[in-house]
């Protein structure tokens, strides 16, 4: 019987493994997982909700969220996106919702539901799950029928017959497939918040925008619009994280020391700011600037904001100089801070990095240097802001070694184990 290992018990794994059972049962699959338990990363995402993929189902919109290897994800997405991932799990018992914000998750709230449905049905199709099972290194077939040898940490040796590599941001894995001859592309992380120590922001933390834009300075291509949260350390939300993805190199070139504009009213042009603050002027001038917020902006950073502007507790609007409007319209539209750090988001683990795209065919998620040996999930230099898309590559890259393996092992069986 043909024997197809898979090295990671995560998302991109078990959905190669099941696809690969549903399409061809005579296939032997077998997961190797290093941890004591699998699909950690699918039980803790979306705070334990699981955000399994997001509601756009356009594939030249969906590589639009993915700052490396939407190009290369193109074509997969076209034949296994996410209307196809969704039917899927309806088919398998999990019901799906799409919440405001495109993110989609199990009816339930619970990313057991999720995890539940992926062991289970791969335990039903008998998928062999072997943890505790760390793999030092790989061997190359040597010869047309020859088969993958994967050498254990305990000494053991497996035999492959097609070998997938699914072990998330796995250092380790990262160079035994460097030893074996493919070129990693160095990984730096992503998805992070910015660590920021200002007195415009100290104490404020919990307080949020739901629109602003933050542009980072001297680096034009790095801006992000959406919601922001003033965290204990710094900054962090919607648009922070997109842009930590985004630059996600250039940063990690920077040492994570560098200079953001804030616009804490991204909703408003700069000149319909200055309007606003005239017309405030003009319609309350006995009130106290820092007591009458404007823009939907929090009271205490309003104030904050204001007094950044030199504008004095007690001050009225009537008694603003132009060179005080001057100055909290520029706080309001480009607040300076200083970004000295990075936090890693909550539980998600996410890089920029991995094998390179160039020595991958997309078409079946297989290496283009030794046949039979497959790649998905963040082993893959790909990897998308928040949201859901990150899974979705898994799945569609799951998707495809699953059923191509089962075409390449039922159609050219190699030497049984």
């Amino acid at each position: 019987m043909p024997h197809f290992v898979i090295i990671g018990g995560g998302a991109a794994g078990y959905f190669a493994a099941i696809h690969c059972k549903e399409q061809a049962p005579n296939i032997d699959v077998t997961i190797l997982e290093r941890g004591k338990s699998v699909l950690e990363k699918v039980r803790i995402s979306g705070g334990g909700r699981c955000n399994l993929a997001h509601d756009c189902e356009q594939a030249r919109e969906l590589v639009k969220f993915y700052p490396r290897g939407g190009k290369a994800l193109l074509g997969p997405f076209h034949r296994f996106g996410t209307r196809q991932t969704l039917d899927w799990f309806e088919r398998h018992g999990v019901a799906t919702k799409v919440e405001e914000d495109g993110r989609i998750f199990p009816v339930s709230d619970s990313s057991q539901t999720v995890v539940d449905t992926l062991y289970g049905t791969a335990k039903t199709l008998g998928v062999r799950l072997r943890t505790g099972s760390r793999v030092d290194s790989i061997s190359a077939p040597e010869g047309e029928n020859a088969q993958y040898t994967v050498h254990l940490g305990d000494g053991e040796t497996i035999y492959a017959d097609a070998l997938m590599v699914a072990g998330g941001s796995s250092v380790h894995l990262w160079e035994v497939l460097a030893r074996l001859g493919h070129k990693i592309v160095p990984p730096v992380p992503s998805l992070f918040t910015f660590n920021i120590r200002d007195p415009r922001i100290a104490g404020l933390a919990g307080l949020s925008v739901p629109s602003a834009r933050v542009q980072v300075i001297g680096e034009k291509q790095l801006s992000a619009t959406g919601a922001l949260l003033i965290t204990h350390w710094g900054v962090s939300a919607q648009s922070i994280l997109r842009l930590s993805a985004w630059g996600a190199r250039r940063f990690n070139e920077l040492g994570y020391k560098f200079s953001i504009l804030v616009d804490w009213a991204a909703d408003y042009s700069a000149n319909e700011v200055a309007e606003q603050l005239k017309v405030a002027k003009q319609e309350q001038p006995r009130r106290q600037v820092d007591n009458s917020a404007q823009f939907g902006l929090p009271s205490r950073l309003w104030q904050r904001l204001c007094l950044t502007a030199q504008i004095g507790e007690t001050q009225t609007w009537a008694t603003l100089t132009k060179a005080q409007m001057q100055a909290l319209q520029e706080q309001i539209k480009a607040c300076e801070l200083a970004v000295d750090g990075k936090s890693t988001f909550k539980g998600e683990f996410v890089t920029a990095g991995g094998v390179d795209l160039d020595e991958v065919d997309f078409t079946r998620f297989e290496s283009r240097l030794f046949p039979r040996l497959f790649f998905a999930g963040e082993i893959l230099d790909i990897d998308a802001i928040t949201g859901g898309f990150n899974f979705q590559a898994a799945w569609t890259g799951g998707y495809h070694v699953g059923v191509s393996v089962a075409e390449s092992l039922t159609i050219s069986p190699t030497v049984p184990t």
